[in-house]
């Protein structure tokens, strides 16, 4: 079997699928990913590739993830011989068997126009890490969240004494989201919090 590489045509952008993973998207600090075993013993890959020719296909798998856009590989053979480590030639050799490294791959076209390498399995994981990833950030803004209204509501009672103010169960999610629009970076001491409540009500009066 010729190359997959060496034997790519000109294509029309077009007429490739579109890549559901923008560039933008980004793991670096992803230190994992998810491997299905039972699923990667039973893949045709993995019975029938040989072993050499399984290892860099693997290797290959695995260096996707740092790629851009995430678990996608260059179509340039240069670049994929580097990323294994090994020759060109050697290279095209291993893309000479029945089962290549680049088993399953197939082009696809990128959100800033580049054409590269995608394998259906790679980018599954890879939504999968990103859609974990995503949840973690927002439960986690979601805590610092609740934290800084905890900490305001206790500065406005306890420490400014208007607590009459978060009478109205609005008030505190308004006052604080007009800190973070209007004071971003500003720390939220005592005379702060009284100075941006004098001037949010006047605001907010007009």
């Amino acid at each position: 079997m010729n190359s997959p590489v060496r034997n790519l045509q000109p294509v029309d952008a077009q007429d490739l699928p579109e890549y559901p993973i923008s560039v933008e998207d980004r793991l670096d600090s992803h230190f994992f990913i998810q491997w299905n075993l039972k699923r990667w013993r039973k893949s045709k890959f993995r019975q029938l590739a040989e072993p050499e020719v399984g290892w860099f296909g693997f290797l290959l798998f695995c260096e996707s993830h740092d790629e851009t856009p995430v678990a996608t590989l260059p179509t340039d053979e240069r670049l994929l011989a580097k990323a294994l480590d090994i020759s060109v030639d050697r290279w095209r050799q291993l893309c000479d068997r029945e089962i290549t490294p680049l088993h399953n791959w197939s082009l696809v076209r990128c959100d800033n126009g580049e054409i590269r390498f995608a394998h259906p399995v790679a980018t599954e994981v890879a939504q999968e890490a990103l859609k974990t990833r995503r949840k973690n950030q927002a439960d986690t803004e979601q805590r610092k969240r609740a934290k800084r209204l905890k900490d305001l509501r206790e500065m406005i009672e306890q420490r400014v004494g208007a607590g009459q103010l978060l009478r109205n169960p609005d008030f505190l999610e308004r006052f604080n989201d007009w800190l973070e629009a209007r004071y971003p970076e500003a720390q939220r001491r005592e005379p702060f919090i009284r100075s941006a409540l004098e001037e949010f009500q006047v605001e907010m009066a007009r």
